[in-house]
């Protein structure tokens, strides 16, 4: 593949993601989304979320790791306790993060 195919590739993408996002906009006045639809959309957001967080926790060298080493595991977990315990996202970053920090300090 040359420069310029590549080129093309990467803004014909740009271009095909660009309109399926516009077309959410302009059709919103002539077409009504059906209610499953709207209702499934709000599980995207967290769907990529989890997408994109979770190999970086559970995943070292390609390798799945579930054991006491994982510094980023033990601070996900203590993230999670924390934010079921305050409902406040300050409060869980800052947990998750004083958490790695420990066990990296402790364990590593």
């Amino acid at each position: 593949m040359s420069h310029h195919d590549i080129w093309a590739v990467i803004i014909l993408a740009g271009i095909g993601t660009y309109l399926i996002r516009l077309s959410f906009i302009v059709l919103q006045d002539y077409w009504e989304m059906p209610e499953a639809f709207k209702r499934s959309l709000r599980y995207v957001p967290p769907a990529v979320f989890s997408a994109l967080i979770a190999p970086s926790i559970l995943m070292r060298d390609g390798q799945l790791l579930l054991s006491p080493d994982n510094h980023r595991l033990l601070a996900a977990l203590a993230a999670v306790v924390a934010m079921l315990l305050t409902k406040n996202i300050l409060a869980t970053i800052a947990t998750g993060m004083l958490a790695l920090w420990t066990a990296g300090w402790l364990l590593g």
